[in-house]
């Protein structure tokens, strides 16, 4: 797929392309990001809504309310993993920030400009490009004060800090340059433990006069919603909740699309490794109960995908130092991960 925003002359700003729909948005996210269906058609239609906004303002010369994005779901779901893919398929600059570190520094509007400074770098210094880019601020949840907790500033002051930059203004940087925030999505992410006991006490729409005509499955969407009340009893502060209106929920990761993970996506770990073993001459041959297997360790360790990387490249370490130096190996069989890799010889 080419890539969806076409870059115009100087005098007009960059379009979403005319064949990009939510659809097609899908199907390029879906050949990198396995499962989070639901999530997936929820932020297509936030990308979607968000660059057609902009055309449409310039056009009719108004500004039309941006509409940021707040994923929740546990670390290792693929939240970081969907906004980078996006970013690559729109060619929009993409940076990530950790919410943690904007709240251990009492220099939060330098640290938020460095941040904005990051994706202007990330646009090669073209600041029209970059004030289309995309924001990925992750562990938003941690602005949440506790009192278990030691901050140089609240989490409620960090949350103040970001609400100017992600409704839109502008912000003078270091190199003295100015950049509008109003046209750049801002994504936030968190994992919100606790927040489905909240939610357990809070949902249900008994009051609400129903009929055999109703829908029951846009009720039971309706009820599976996250609502603002949820957020605020879970700490954000009404105005920063206000600023992010689409929510989309990662669900956790099963065996099957943790084993997925690791073979299927155009960029799989997997794919990468026949790629390295074929520059050497090597047939490279996993047996899927070895995807199995690491599934079952990564599931342990409840880290989600993240811990996948890890435990693959551990299996691979050993064979991989070896095959450089042994021509006459011409294939690798690894059928178990508790079992010595099958180093296939030449004869």
């Amino acid at each position: 797929m080419a890539l969806a925003l076409e870059f115009m002359s100087k005098e007009e700003k960059t379009l979403l392309a005319k064949e990009t729909t939510p659809s097609s948005i899908v199907r390029y996210l879906d050949q990198y990001v396995i499962g989070q269906e639901e999530a997936k058609k929820v932020l297509a239609v936030a990308v979607y809504s968000h660059y057609r906004k902009i055309s449409t303002s310039q056009q009719s010369n108004g500004a039309i309310a941006k509409s940021n994005v707040l994923m929740i779901g546990s670390s290792g779901t693929g939240k970081t993993l969907v906004c980078d893919t996006l970013s690559r398929m729109l060619g929009v600059p993409f940076v990530t920030a950790d919410a943690t570190s904007l709240a251990q520094t009492k220099y939060v509007n330098e640290e938020i400009e460095a941040v904005l400074q990051r994706l202007v770098d990330k646009a090669d210094g073209e600041v029209e490009k970059a004030q289309l880019g995309i924001v990925f601020i992750d562990e938003i949840d941690k602005l949440k004060a506790t009192k278990a907790e030691v901050r140089v500033i609240s989490g409620e002051s960090v949350q103040h800090a970001l609400l100017k930059i992600m409704e839109g203004a502008p912000v003078k940087l270091k190199s003295n340059q100015y950049i509008d925030t109003s046209n750049i999505l801002f994504i936030c992410g968190g994992a919100f433990v606790g927040l489905e006991n909240i939610m357990s006490k809070t949902h249900g729409f008994g009051f609400i006069s129903t009929s055999g005509d109703d829908n029951q499955n846009i009720l039971d969407r309706l009820n599976k919603r996250v609502k603002p009340t949820d957020l605020f009893e879970f700490g954000l502060i009404p105005e920063f909740t206000g600023r992010l209106p689409i929510i989309a929920n990662f669900q956790n990761l099963n065996k099957e699309m943790l084993v997925r993970i690791m073979s299927v996506p155009k960029n799989s770990i997997y794919r990468q490794y026949i790629e390295i073993f074929r520059a050497e001459g090597v047939e490279l041959s996993i047996s899927p109960r070895v995807f199995e297997q690491i599934s079952e360790i990564a599931i342990e360790y409840k880290t989600g995908a993240r811990s996948l990387r890890g435990i693959f490249e551990e299996l691979m370490t050993p064979v991989l130092y070896v095959v450089p130096d042994n021509p006459d190996i011409h294939r690798v069989e690894i059928i178990s991960l508790f079992e010595e890799p099958r180093l296939l010889r030449q004869s």
